[in-house]
């Protein structure tokens, strides 16, 4: 699992796929952060991102770096622990301004469960992570 954390933060920037009622919905995102041992990202509760995950947590997210990429597919469950919100901001001060943690927030942390990671190239065969 470090070997996908560390690739997804050199990234800097992967993309998320979500389910939205039978239609796949891909956006850019940035955070990414291992807590407790599992490894996570971050959104805001309200945004359809997060209504997309509650509904149907099967997700995929995928990066490019350095001439390889790396697709993460699983299924990403919320953490309402004050901690990990906190932790996740932590990681990620420059947020700070615009999420707030606690039952009142506006912070969701998910983190992947089941998750199985291939990071693939043209010049070598893929690797594949399960965690």
């Amino acid at each position: 699992m470090q070997k996908v954390y560390e690739f997804l933060k050199n990234a800097g920037t992967y993309y998320l796929a979500t389910d939205d009622k039978g239609q796949p919905r891909v956006r850019p995102f940035g955070t990414i952060h291992i807590f407790d041992g599992k490894l996570y990202i971050q959104t805001g509760k309200e945004k359809d991102v997060a209504k997309q995950i509650n509904a149907n947590p099967k997700a995929e997210i995928c990066a490019m770096y350095k001439g390889e990429w790396i697709r993460v597919c699983g299924e990403l469950i919320l953490d309402e622990r004050v901690e990990a919100q906190e932790s996740m901001l932590d990681a990620y001060p420059n947020l700070r301004d615009r999420y707030t943690t606690g039952p009142d927030g506006n912070t969701a942390v998910y983190y992947f469960k089941n998750a199985t990671a291939t990071i693939s190239a043209f010049t070598h065969d893929p690797e594949t992570i399960t965690f």
